[in-house]
Protein backbone atom coordinates (compact mmCIF):
# COMPACT_ATOMS: atom_id res chain seq x y z
CA UNK A 1 0.00 0.00 0.00
CA UNK A 2 1.37 3.69 -0.67
CA UNK A 3 -0.04 7.13 0.63
CA UNK A 4 0.55 10.67 0.06
CA UNK A 5 -0.28 13.47 2.42
CA UNK A 6 -3.09 16.31 1.36
CA UNK A 7 -3.15 19.03 3.72
CA UNK A 8 -6.42 20.83 3.55
CA UNK A 9 -8.43 23.46 5.99
CA UNK A 10 -11.61 22.65 4.31
CA UNK A 11 -12.26 18.94 4.54
CA UNK A 12 -15.49 17.44 3.67
CA UNK A 13 -17.81 15.58 5.69
CA UNK A 14 -17.09 12.57 4.07
CA UNK A 15 -13.05 13.01 4.71
CA UNK A 16 -13.74 13.41 7.98
CA UNK A 17 -15.80 10.96 8.45
CA UNK A 18 -13.03 8.94 6.46
CA UNK A 19 -10.11 9.63 8.72
CA UNK A 20 -11.57 9.41 11.66
CA UNK A 21 -12.63 5.57 11.08
CA UNK A 22 -9.30 3.68 10.92
CA UNK A 23 -9.35 4.86 14.76
CA UNK A 24 -13.13 4.33 15.46
CA UNK A 25 -12.42 0.53 13.77
CA UNK A 26 -9.42 -0.22 16.10
CA UNK A 27 -11.10 1.35 18.80
CA UNK A 28 -14.16 -1.07 18.42
CA UNK A 29 -11.51 -3.99 17.70
CA UNK A 30 -10.20 -2.95 21.30
CA UNK A 31 -13.83 -3.40 22.68
CA UNK A 32 -14.68 0.15 22.96
CA UNK A 33 -17.06 0.87 20.00
CA UNK A 34 -18.02 4.65 19.22
CA UNK A 35 -21.04 5.35 21.10
CA UNK A 36 -21.46 8.91 21.71
CA UNK A 37 -24.87 10.51 21.52
CA UNK A 38 -25.51 14.35 21.18
CA UNK A 39 -26.85 16.14 24.33
CA UNK A 40 -28.66 19.31 24.58
CA UNK A 41 -30.12 21.97 27.04
CA UNK A 42 -31.01 24.85 25.32
CA UNK A 43 -31.91 28.38 26.54
CA UNK A 44 -34.68 30.23 24.95
CA UNK A 45 -36.32 33.48 25.56
CA UNK A 46 -39.44 34.07 24.92
CA UNK A 47 -40.03 33.85 21.57
CA UNK A 48 -38.47 30.61 21.84
CA UNK A 49 -35.18 31.55 19.47
CA UNK A 50 -31.81 30.03 21.35
CA UNK A 51 -29.81 32.52 23.21
CA UNK A 52 -27.90 30.15 25.11
CA UNK A 53 -27.27 26.42 26.70
CA UNK A 54 -25.19 23.34 27.31
CA UNK A 55 -24.37 21.04 23.99
CA UNK A 56 -22.08 17.90 24.78
CA UNK A 57 -22.43 14.15 23.94
CA UNK A 58 -22.29 11.39 25.95
CA UNK A 59 -20.43 8.66 25.30
CA UNK A 60 -18.40 6.05 26.33
CA UNK A 61 -20.13 6.25 30.12
CA UNK A 62 -19.01 9.93 30.18
CA UNK A 63 -20.84 12.95 29.75
CA UNK A 64 -18.68 15.56 27.50
CA UNK A 65 -19.94 19.01 27.36
CA UNK A 66 -18.65 20.86 24.56
CA UNK A 67 -20.26 24.10 25.52
CA UNK A 68 -22.43 25.75 28.30
CA UNK A 69 -22.88 29.48 27.61
CA UNK A 70 -25.21 31.74 29.39
CA UNK A 71 -26.01 35.36 28.07
CA UNK A 72 -24.58 38.58 30.04
CA UNK A 73 -28.05 39.42 30.89
CA UNK A 74 -29.02 36.38 32.48
CA UNK A 75 -25.73 35.44 34.50
CA UNK A 76 -25.94 35.37 38.17
CA UNK A 77 -29.44 33.79 38.00
CA UNK A 78 -28.81 30.42 38.64
CA UNK A 79 -29.14 29.55 34.59
CA UNK A 80 -25.83 27.71 34.44
CA UNK A 81 -26.21 25.57 37.45
CA UNK A 82 -29.86 24.46 35.65
CA UNK A 83 -28.01 23.90 32.57
CA UNK A 84 -25.76 21.62 34.29
CA UNK A 85 -27.85 19.91 36.44
CA UNK A 86 -30.14 18.90 33.22
CA UNK A 87 -27.23 17.37 31.07
CA UNK A 88 -26.34 16.01 34.27
CA UNK A 89 -29.51 14.03 34.94
CA UNK A 90 -29.92 13.19 31.59
CA UNK A 91 -26.14 11.53 31.59
CA UNK A 92 -26.92 9.45 34.73
CA UNK A 93 -30.67 8.38 32.82
CA UNK A 94 -28.00 7.02 30.06
CA UNK A 95 -25.50 5.55 32.62
CA UNK A 96 -22.84 7.82 32.53
CA UNK A 97 -20.72 7.44 35.90
CA UNK A 98 -18.76 10.83 35.33
CA UNK A 99 -18.86 14.51 33.34
CA UNK A 100 -15.69 16.13 31.86
CA UNK A 101 -15.27 19.65 30.44
CA UNK A 102 -12.95 22.02 29.60
CA UNK A 103 -12.23 25.44 30.19
CA UNK A 104 -9.80 28.40 30.45
CA UNK A 105 -8.80 31.22 32.75
CA UNK A 106 -11.04 33.62 31.06
CA UNK A 107 -13.68 31.46 31.67
CA UNK A 108 -15.70 29.98 33.94
CA UNK A 109 -13.60 27.64 36.29
CA UNK A 110 -14.61 28.57 39.54
CA UNK A 111 -18.46 28.51 38.64
CA UNK A 112 -17.16 24.52 37.79
CA UNK A 113 -15.27 23.80 40.63
CA UNK A 114 -18.64 25.56 42.52
CA UNK A 115 -21.02 22.56 40.67
CA UNK A 116 -18.38 19.72 42.33
CA UNK A 117 -16.11 19.60 39.59
CA UNK A 118 -11.93 19.36 40.13
CA UNK A 119 -9.19 19.96 37.47
CA UNK A 120 -7.01 17.04 36.03
CA UNK A 121 -4.88 18.54 33.83
CA UNK A 122 -4.13 21.89 32.82
CA UNK A 123 -2.03 23.07 29.39
CA UNK A 124 -0.58 26.33 29.86
CA UNK A 125 -0.28 29.19 26.84
CA UNK A 126 -3.10 27.99 25.51
CA UNK A 127 -4.26 30.12 24.27
CA UNK A 128 -0.97 32.09 24.59
CA UNK A 129 -0.84 34.01 28.20
CA UNK A 130 -3.53 31.67 29.19
CA UNK A 131 -4.61 27.68 30.33
CA UNK A 132 -6.70 25.47 29.60
CA UNK A 133 -7.85 23.10 32.09
CA UNK A 134 -9.93 19.67 31.42
CA UNK A 135 -12.14 19.09 34.88
CA UNK A 136 -14.04 16.53 35.66
CA UNK A 137 -17.14 15.36 38.40
CA UNK A 138 -18.23 11.85 39.06
CA UNK A 139 -21.98 11.13 38.80
CA UNK A 140 -22.24 7.70 40.25
CA UNK A 141 -22.93 7.34 43.79
CA UNK A 142 -19.53 6.52 45.49
CA UNK A 143 -17.70 7.20 42.83
CA UNK A 144 -14.00 8.50 43.08
CA UNK A 145 -13.04 12.15 41.18
CA UNK A 146 -9.35 10.26 40.40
Amino acid sequence: MTATLHLTAAPTAAEEAAARGALRDANAAAGFPHDTVPLAVLLRDESGAVIGGLVGVTGWSWLYTQNLAVPPALRGAGWGTRLLDAAEAEARSRGCIGARLDTYTFQARGFYEKQGYRVVGAIPDCPPGQTRFTMIKRLDAGGETG
